[in-house]
């Protein structure tokens, strides 16, 4: 009789017992991961929000790096912090009123910049390589007088240099068809519809100065990514480990009854 008693109460008591204190950690953690995600979650949508517009460009200007229709994000910032080779969107009425245009800056304050020497375009004396350009076209698609860039302003063209309308369309403006840093509102980043993703490095104007750092656009991703995972890992605890007692609680009474 006594080893029957023992044979029946040490599991039930041992299992139970652990179950509990199992369950609790379990529960403690789940909540740590499901609050620790929302932080990640909700700091990396804020941050993308501050730091980021979106756009749809409307032309094909800037085929085929952003085609016409792509929905893009630009990264805020200052007119001073733009260089070389970025893509930009800014707002001057002399070129378009009440839009945003966005095109690739090529040349800054002081710079010369003129084209085409061997069909390329040549800033400073130095003909720039532009693989984002369709394939096989020239960098102009007419030569233009050297042109000196005033301080504080920019030059700029498409990329698909055919038929854009940029700062070549604007020689005989009294700006010589630059513009302001002051007009420049965004950088573009990234196209992400249809995603084509982060725009490629503009190497070819490295011997000519330091270009820009990517945005913080990837890390914002990992954020989210990151606290989605650990939000549904987390809310996701609660069934399973219900649905797991109910087996293992299955599993010892099936125990129990073979014992009997």
């Amino acid at each position: 009789m006594g080893g029957e008693s023992t044979t029946r109460t040490a599991p039930r008591s041992g299992g139970t017992g652990t179950a509990a204190n199992g369950g609790r950690l379990g529960q403690r953690l789940s909540g740590v991961a499901v609050a620790l995600g929302l932080v990640l979650f909700l700091g990396g949508f804020g941050w993308a929000a501050l730091s980021y517009r979106p756009y749809t460009v409307p032309t094909s200007s800037m085929t085929p790096t952003i085609d016409a229709g792509n929905r893009v994000l630009a990264q805020r910032v200052d007119g001073d912090e733009v260089r070389r080779g970025d893509v930009v969107v800014f707002r001057d009425s002399s070129w378009v009123t009440g839009s945003d245009v966005v095109k690739r800056v090529v040349a800054v304050g002081g710079d010369t910049v003129s084209c085409c020497t061997d069909g390329k375009l040549t800033v400073n004396g130095k003909q720039i390589e532009e693989p984002y350009l369709p394939k096989g076209t020239l960098a102009e698609n007419q030569d233009f007088a050297t042109v000196t860039v005033p301080k504080g302003r920019l030059f700029l063209l498409g990329d698909e240099r055919q038929g854009s309308l940029d700062s070549t369309a604007h020689l005989t403006d009294a700006a010589k068809g630059t513009v302001a840093r002051t007009a420049v509102v965004a950088r573009v980043d990234a196209v992400v519809f249809p995603w084509k993703g982060g725009l490629k490095r503009p190497t070819g104007f490295e011997a000519l100065g330091t270009l820009s750092q990517p945005g913080p656009l990837a890390t914002i991703e990992l954020l989210l990514v990151v606290g989605a995972v650990l939000v549904l890992g987390g809310g996701a605890y609660g069934p399973i480990a219900k649905r797991a007692g109910r087996s293992r609680a299955r599993a010892a009474r099936a125990e129990a009854a073979g014992v009997r």
